[in-house]
């Protein structure tokens, strides 16, 4: 009765976010989601998911509080609680920074890897994926209002603190929140630039990071030591893991290359040359961390250097969903002519 009311309320949230056009109905379904995921959060029952709860709680409280005024701001300037018709120019900022502290980009990004690190498997998927659907809702509905350097500062800044954050990690549930962090980056940074293109590379990410974690919790795999013995787990789990890093790296000709070339066209495009390229080298700090996950689980066999010790060989069932995503987030490459300019 506990999941289902959970379940039901965190998928309450987050649709009254994407369906209502008031400012106040917003705030309360982002507060509905937010009071029901810190349960899940906290369910470990450890000192660390005590931790991750209470940060996830504050920060998110402190977000909600900056969305409230912001919005309470502008319908006292403009006298109308109408999301898309946020016109002043303090409360777009204010919002903008508000929703960018809830999906987790960097100035505001130092919760999300504590958060993940501190509770389940599980969970840290639904963070990663579920619950920054609401935010990039608003981002997206707004962003015919916000300030262009703004986005563009935050998304730049998010791209180089993920990558840079990333790399000396050996927890995969940090690594997975610097992803994320990274991703948010481009997300935001295109919201000025073409909103729908932002979405789709939001809904991509969404699509090859929950395959991830699934396999990540079927195998417990938590550590990169826990990947180098991973193949006695699972063998052809392994091979995949290893493609799903290299996918939501952008190497190509695997799906996560395709939302960065069409990002990077439509800045081209835009004549944004130095950005392009700048984001496009900051992604290569990415990949380096995502190769050695592949190093790890595909490259090392026994005998190996590794001091880990060797799992026992269990029968693992998948999801259905696993089986379903996997060929999605690795084989849709292809289905770039078909995406409308």
């Amino acid at each position: 009765m506990t999941k289902v009311l959970i379940t039901t309320s965190i998928i309450l949230g987050t649709t009254m976010v994407t369906t209502t056009h008031h400012w106040l109905m917003t705030w309360v379904g982002l507060e509905i989601n937010m009071l029901a995921i810190l349960p899940m959060i906290s369910k470990p029952k450890t000192t660390r998911s005590a931790e991750a709860t209470t940060k996830y709680f504050l920060t998110q409280a402190v977000a909600s509080i900056m969305l409230l005024m912001a919005s309470t701001t502008n319908a006292w300037q403009t006298g109308t609680w109408s999301i898309t018709q946020i016109d002043n120019v303090y409360s777009s900022t204010i919002m903008t920074l508000a929703l960018a502290t809830k999906m987790g980009a960097a100035p505001f990004h130092f919760w999300l890897p504590e958060v993940l690190q501190g509770t389940s498997m599980t969970t840290a998927m639904i963070i990663s994926s579920w619950q920054k659907i609401a935010p990039t809702t608003l981002m997206y509905m707004i962003s015919n209002n916000t300030k262009t350097p703004t986005l563009i500062l935050v998304g730049v800044l998010s791209i180089l603190v993920g990558g840079l954050g990333g790399i000396n990690q050996t927890q995969m549930r940090k690594m997975m929140a610097y992803s994320s962090i990274s991703n948010t980056g481009w997300t935001i940074m295109m919201m000025a630039i073409s909103p729908n293109i932002a979405v789709f590379n939001m809904l991509v990410y969404i699509i090859m990071i929950i395959p991830t974690f699934m396999m990540m919790s079927s195998t417990s795999t938590k550590t990169l030591q826990n990947i180098s013995t991973m193949w006695t787990t699972s063998p052809m789990l392994t091979y995949l893991m290893t493609l799903l890093m290299l996918s939501t790296s952008s190497l190509p000709p695997l799906t996560g290359f395709m939302p960065k070339l069409i990002m990077l066209n439509e800045l081209i495009k835009q004549e944004l040359l130095i950005l392009a390229t700048t984001t496009a080298l900051m992604s290569l700090i990415n990949l380096l961390f995502y190769m050695r996950i592949a190093y790890l689980s595909a490259m090392l066999t026994s005998p190996t250097t590794s001091t880990s010790t060797t799992k026992w060989r269990h029968q693992t069932k998948q999801p259905n969903m696993t089986t379903t995503l996997i060929p999605t987030a690795l084989l849709s490459l292809l289905a770039i002519p078909a995406i409308p300019n």
